[in-house]
């Protein structure tokens, strides 16, 4: 994510969507709230949790010169990407239960929309070594003790 000043922002997210709209309409407080981070100008997605987690601490670890040539070799103009995702009543008035019924709301971004944005080649990855019950945080806790 980015603003339009180019302020650069780093995260995961397993709903792109709704994670772009949060930041589209300034729903939480905070860093990208007060630089107003609103445009999609980059995204990976990957199959595992895990993987996303290191990459996205390795992306963090790079310079600012780093992450936007990645940005730039992917998007060389900064196109926002989400740009065509909501209406301008949607933004307009994120809270509201009156407006109709958006079928592309539904959509599932698990693949670059409209392909706009090629995703870099799909990497062979091992599964998790060990599966983890969602909701198990005594499971979690262990994990993290050895």
């Amino acid at each position: 994510m980015a603003s339009k000043s180019r302020v650069l922002y780093t995260g995961i997210t397993s709903n792109l969507r709704a994670r772009v709209f949060e930041h589209k309409i300034g729903a939480f407080e905070g860093f990208t709230k007060r630089y107003r981070v609103k445009r999609l100008v980059y995204y990976e997605s990957w199959k595992y949790v895990d993987s996303a987690i290191k990459r996205e601490k390795q992306v963090k670890r790079w310079t600012r010169a780093q992450r936007v040539a990645l940005v730039e070799s992917m998007n060389p103009t900064w196109e926002d990407l989400a740009s065509d995702w909501f209406s301008a009543e949607r933004l307009a008035n994120p809270y509201s239960v009156y407006l109709k019924y958006d079928p592309t709301a539904a959509q599932s971004f698990t693949t670059p929309v409209g392909s706009r944005l090629p995703l870099p080649e799909p990497r062979l990855e091992e599964p998790p070594r060990r599966a983890v019950r969602s909701g198990s945080s005594r499971v979690v806790t262990r994990l993290r003790k050895r």
